[in-house]
């Protein structure tokens, strides 16, 4: 499945969201799809943002890890599906969007939090994710200084 549809079906799983299990779960379901994004990327991206898709998808990983959650009640990671990038600057647009929004919907559940594991793990997961969508700028960035360049 494209990169974009997927991350589509990630933002409207966030917007939906109303526990906080399910806004953590829709966080790592983000963090997962920006690892796999900037991996797909890095094999086989367009060739001059391969290095720093490399380093997305390293970041996207670490909250991978740090988010300890069970596991999904659909099954899984969306990413799993992910097969193509059709569209890179369509997806990256998209990946910052939805990392930005799981940023917000973090601080929602920190400001909340009643158990200090929660708020730690949230506060780390809004790290990651803002490191992600900091690396998902600058690619996107990039892009347009190169489009302009060549245009």
């Amino acid at each position: 499945m494209d990169a974009v549809r997927i991350i589509a079906a990630s933002r409207r799983g966030l917007a939906q969201a109303r526990t906080v299990e399910e806004i953590v779960v829709e966080a790592w379901q983000a963090q997962v799809l920006a690892e796999a994004v900037g991996s797909h990327l890095a094999i086989s991206g367009p060739h001059e943002v391969r290095s720093r898709a490399r380093g997305l998808g390293d970041a996207g990983g670490r909250t991978s890890a740090a988010l300890l959650i069970p596991a999904p009640r659909t099954g899984g990671p969306r990413a799993a599906q992910l097969s193509e990038v059709r569209d890179t600057q369509a997806a990256l647009r998209g990946l910052s969007w939805l990392l930005g929004e799981v940023c917000e919907a973090l601080v929602g559940v920190v400001c909340a939090a009643d158990e200090e594991g929660m708020y730690w793990t949230c506060v780390e997961a809004m790290d990651v994710a803002d490191e992600s969508r900091d690396r998902v700028t600058g690619i996107l960035n990039y892009l347009a200084v190169r489009k302009r360049d060549m245009g």
